[in-house]
């Protein structure tokens, strides 16, 4: 199953960060989180990669044209560094799509762009990749083929910190409860789709506001 993953976005609000590389390619221990978000997939048996670039388009370029498996393994280097000999197995069999979807998109008008990229699959995944998870990803899947949707998305609790007021319109404070108590849930930017996804897509719009919003109607997403 193909993999499409949104690699584009300006990374504001975390803007330190992004002036240099974007967002996907900031580094988590010894490799970029994107890379991290591929080695989960591929650890599921999903091996090919749609990359939609945007902003720094040519960091996420470099990266895959010049990487080199002892980047990220324990490795003997001998002979003034000519010679070297991998200690742990790192081969991987990737396809990867490098796509230029442009910098001032959404993530709707990327998976829009990657659209011809996926053509003959009647289900793929899509993730921000900025972020990762420990979820069962073929529980997830075996759970949206029997449900027989078209979209399905992984929702979590926000790591919020505060302290949250239930307020009258008078004024006065009912209760206090945590964060971690209340029933917040957020997109958590890990996808399953159906080819259908794109009979409900409009060129232009972003993927979770109008094209979800139709899903729904039609009690297409879980």
């Amino acid at each position: 199953m193909k993999v499409v993953l949104f690699c584009g976005g300006l990374g504001t609000r975390i803007r330190e960060y992004s002036e240099n590389v974007p967002k996907p390619m900031i580094p988590l221990g010894h490799q970029p989180i994107l890379h991290h978000v591929m080695e989960y997939y591929s650890d599921y048996g999903h091996n090919e990669f749609v990359l939609c670039l945007g902003y720094k388009a040519n960091v996420v370029k470099d990266f895959f044209l010049n990487i080199r498996p002892q980047t990220f393994a324990d490795c003997v280097v001998s002979d003034g560094g000519r010679n070297v000999r991998l200690l742990e197995d790192v081969d991987r069999d990737w396809s990867v799509t490098l796509l230029d979807t442009g910098i001032w998109r959404n993530i709707g008008e990327r998976l829009w762009s990657a659209r011809a990229h996926v053509q003959g699959e009647d289900m793929f995944l899509a993730n921000y990749s900025d972020g990762l998870s420990d979820v069962d990803l073929d529980d997830m899947k075996q759970r949206f083929e029997q449900s027989g949707k078209l979209a399905c998305f992984l929702a979590v609790r926000p790591p919020l910190t505060y302290h949250l007021a239930d307020i009258a319109e008078d004024g006065a404070v009912h209760a206090f409860r945590t964060s971690n108590t209340s029933d917040i849930w957020i997109n958590g930017g890990y996808f399953l789709f159906r080819k259908e996804i794109f009979d409900y897509m409009r060129e232009g719009e972003e993927l979770v506001l109008e094209p979800f919003t139709r899903l729904i109607a039609d009690n297409q997403l879980m």
